[in-house]
């Protein structure tokens, strides 16, 4: 299997960035890590092993991008609006320096989005954003609106509230998205959702994908036995959806 290491400054974060690139061709696939994991994390789970005979028979090419969540959503030392504002570099730094590898590595005009847990909160959020840059969108065991009490889990920026907030919670915006280009655009991309059923984040995938449905969006959703919030799940689930 063809593995690459990247690793660059990046202007949008003031920071390197690192990332790695796993296939020679096919579906270009943007992997987003879970919550506070690294680019890394996906290959020492064999998460990655459960996706080979795709990669290396050409179907996928996987680019296993690294997160900043510890800088924004999970950064309690700043502002809540420090939070968002620091998610939107990270954006940028998506769409405007790691679009441009994968324009560079893989020749084919088939970008998707995948994540699990807080990864798929990313995948599905940029997805969403900016349907036609995508034609697939992957989210496994995730949380669709991070200003939600789930047990547990608490609302990541303690109930301040915001435009760019609003807009970058998927369960939220897209409620009210009535962009007859947008929703066209999203109509055309494959939209998969997965979560156990014993996963809190449960109802909030159900609520997604009826909300999607309501708007005239054709999506898959899978239900899990128990939890299904673990590698161990995960490396089953991903050559079944990504």
């Amino acid at each position: 299997m063809n593995r690459e290491y990247y690793k660059w400054f990046s202007h949008h974060l003031q920071r390197e960035m690192e990332l790695l690139v796993f296939g020679h061709a096919g579906r270009a696939v943007i992997f987003f890590p879970t919550r506070m994991a690294r680019f890394y994390d996906y290959e020492n789970w064999g998460i990655i092993a459960s996706l080979s005979a795709q990669i290396e028979n050409g179907e996928l090419q996987v680019f296993c991008v690294d997160s900043i969540d510890g800088e924004s959503f999970y950064n309690e030392d700043v502002f809540p609006s420090a939070r968002i504002d620091r998610h939107l570099q990270y954006e940028k730094y998506l769409l405007e320096e790691v679009l441009l590898l994968i324009y560079e590595k893989n020749h084919g005009d088939y970008i998707e989005t995948a994540g699990c847990s807080m990864g798929a909160y990313h995948a599905i959020n940029l997805a969403m954003k900016y349907p036609w840059l995508f034609k697939k969108a992957v989210g496994i065991s995730g949380r669709y609106d991070l200003t939600d009490n789930i047990g547990d889990f608490k609302d990541l920026l303690n109930g301040f509230h915001s435009d760019e907030v609003y807009f970058n919670m998927p369960a939220q915006y897209m409620a009210n998205l009535s962009d007859d280009r947008l929703l066209s655009a999203v109509r055309n991309m494959e939209i998969i959702l997965a979560v156990g059923e014993t996963d809190p984040f449960l109802k909030g995938n159900q609520q997604l994908s009826s909300l999607l449905w309501e708007k005239g969006i054709p999506n898959q959703f899978h239900t899990w036995k128990s939890n299904a919030h673990r590698p161990h799940y995960w490396r089953k689930m991903a050559p079944l959806y990504i």
